[in-house]
């Protein structure tokens, strides 16, 4: 549930950026697509860190 969370934040963050910077809905599509693999693969990468250490 978290991770789902992590992905919609960074979408939002990334939407938000491309309209900042006068992007088109493509441009602003493709930078919500990109900050959220981004936000999700950090947030994978973070998780199996933390699960690594309590183990």
């Amino acid at each position: 549930m978290i991770g789902i969370g992590i992905t919609l934040l960074g979408a939002v963050i990334g939407g938000v950026t491309a309209a900042r910077r006068k992007g088109n809905r493509k441009d602003i599509a493709q930078y919500a697509a990109v900050y959220a693999l981004i936000f999700t693969l950090v947030y994978l990468v973070v998780s199996i860190i933390g699960l690594r250490v309590l183990l």
